[in-house]
């Protein structure tokens, strides 16, 4: 195997969070969402190192993956409750385009 896929299929506790490039985080927040499942704006910031989630989502999704947002009031580390955060689950079916 070469380093390359190599470097691809690391874990999430392998990977560099100091690469704040926008490739290294789409791979560390997909990576995160296959392991886990979800994530929210808090976590992604936290754990990830990722400054605006919500653009990666974005990137993310014009790539093709079926990424769903769902909107909840949730506490900080602070204990303060802020309005509509995102949290963000990767749905395993095909993604699917509404007619605007």
């Amino acid at each position: 195997m070469n380093k390359r896929k190599a470097d691809q299929q690391a874990s999430l506790k392998d990977m560099h969070v100091h690469d704040t490039s926008g490739s290294a985080q789409r791979i560390r927040l997909l990576a995160h969402l296959r392991q886990y499942g979800s994530i929210n704006t808090f976590q992604a910031i936290a754990l990830l190192n990722i400054l605006r989630p919500g653009a990666r989502i974005a990137e993310l999704r014009a790539k093709g993956h079926n990424i769903v947002t769902h909107l909840s009031t949730l506490k900080d580390d602070h204990g303060r409750e802020h309005q509509n955060v995102a949290t963000y689950f990767l749905s395993a079916g095909p993604v699917q385009k509404v007619a605007a």
